[in-house]
């Protein structure tokens, strides 16, 4: 039985670990925090990713969880509306496509819940790597026969064998916080979205109306530590210390959120995912960028390729996984790049996109 260690446990790694483990795989889990990571964006499941979750058999419980938008509002810099939606959202794209906008914990739960049988080392890092012998900050050393990083944007495992990220993020010039607060607009299943020059974000209704999610974001460059909280919540705050509309109040509730978090828009790209019998997925290796709109799903579609070449062809899976999905993951990337200057100018371009893999049965 081959042994692997995934390091991460938000989206990529409890997937690779479900494929893994139904193969009969010997799968543990490592991650930073001390459980799930609560809060995130709304994300999407789009194309080949809704057929993952469909085999994985978790289709239904995928659709029953999804935000269900009616549509959205639009604001000027002061709070005037430009126009409102009710076949297009901000988060979610097209209302009547078959995709489906979830939050980012309730899919993180889902895919855990459904890893019966993988090991969980919680508040716990790898701090060496060293051939099949994996060093942590608190578990004994251990050996594994395969070591994915699926650590997110911020890669660890992407750090420690492949080098600093210097090498393969690239900002794209905007920087998001989300946060969970109370549904202080009283929204019914809408958002509303508002875009000033330097400042601007949404927010959106969440969990039947019973809450909400905030997004606040800017332009430019700024140099922040990815693991200081407070001092990125005093960075939002003084971006939007001058902001109209409603997001004084929206501050207020940011100091109080156990679930802020913020980051660059950036992507990685990598010449290749993989060294020896380390090999990355998901943002670790290709983030594409909230931008793209397509982390969830290159994430998903990644892990099962993954574990598909792993049972299938060993001695190869490293090299048959980046063939068949870096196509799929560049015209992603790419797509986010376009979004950036201002989104494609056909709806049949990005659905191109989108559906264009061709999901192998393995």
């Amino acid at each position: 039985m081959t042994n692997v260690l995934i390091s991460g446990a938000s989206i990529g790694g409890p997937a690779l670990a479900y494929w893994l483990r139904r193969y009969g795989f010997d799968v543990t889990v490592v991650e930073r925090a001390r459980g799930l990571r609560p809060g995130g964006q709304a994300i999407d499941v789009r194309g080949p990713a809704l057929q993952v979750m469909e085999r994985m058999g978790l289709g239904d419980q995928l659709r029953s969880a999804g935000t269900n938008m009616r549509g959205m509002t639009m604001l000027d810099a002061d709070g005037n509306e430009l126009f409102s939606s009710t076949t297009h959202t901000i988060s979610g794209g097209d209302l009547s496509s078959a995709d489906v906008e979830l939050l980012r914990d309730d899919l993180a739960n889902m895919l855990f819940n459904a890893t019966d049988g993988v090991e969980y080392l919680f508040d716990d890092t790898i701090t060496a790597i060293d051939g099949s012998r994996v060093t942590f900050e608190k578990a004994a050393p251990r050996d594994f026969d395969v070591i994915v990083g699926a650590d997110g944007l911020h890669s660890n495992v992407r750090r420690l064998v492949f080098g600093p990220e210097e090498q393969f993020i690239s900002h794209l010039g905007m920087y998001l916080a989300v946060f969970t607060a109370p549904n202080f607009l009283n929204l019914d299943h809408w958002q509303t979205f508002q875009q000033g020059e330097i400042v601007g974000g949404g927010i959106m209704s969440a969990r039947a109306n019973a809450e909400c999610r905030v997004y606040m974001g800017f332009n430019g460059e700024v140099d922040f530590d990815h693991r200081d909280v407070e001092a990125q919540r005093r960075l939002i705050a003084e971006k939007f210390a001058d902001a109209g509309w409603e997001w004084q109040t929206a501050l207020k509730h940011m100091w109080e959120a156990p679930d802020f978090h913020f980051d660059s828009m950036s992507q990685i790209r990598m010449e290749t995912w993989s060294k020896d019998n380390v090999v990355l997925l998901g943002d670790a290796g290709y983030c594409g960028s909230p931008m793209s709109g397509q982390g969830t799903s290159m994430a998903l579609v990644g892990a099962y390729v993954l574990a598909g070449e792993l049972r299938d062809n060993p001695a190869t899976a490293f090299q048959r996984y980046e063939e068949i999905l870096r196509p799929y993951v560049t015209a992603n990337q790419d797509m986010a790049l376009r979004n950036r200057e201002g989104g494609w100018e056909r709806q049949e371009d990005f659905d191109d996109v989108v559906n264009g893999f061709q999901l192998t049965t393995y």
